[in-house]
């Protein structure tokens, strides 16, 4: 498994933020791979981020090529580049 992290920051206010979001968790739910997707704040104001869980590489790679990958930083006006991590799940504790 896949872990992706990204790390973004919005000129929305957390209401509209998450608004969109909530609008959005369908076509997320349907996309191929995804095993789940955790919406977080950061400790900054302004500052958000999305966990993502991928069945394999491949899953993720295909959806950073989608359009709805694509439309994330006009989605929720995002003001600068966002930070992505991508780490290999080694193991998981609890199934």
């Amino acid at each position: 498994m896949t872990l992706q992290f990204v790390k973004l920051k919005s000129h929305l206010p957390e209401e509209e933020l998450l608004e969109r979001a909530k609008e959005r968790a369908p076509e997320f739910k349907a996309i191929p791979g995804l095993l789940q997707k955790y919406y977080v704040k950061m400790n900054e104001p302004g500052h958000y981020g999305g966990v993502y869980v991928w069945d394999t590489p491949e899953s993720l790679q295909a959806f950073r090529a989608s359009d709805l990958a694509k439309s994330i930083p006009q989605a929720y006006e995002v003001a600068e580049a966002p930070s992505i991590e991508i780490m290999n799940i080694l193991f998981q504790l609890r199934n």
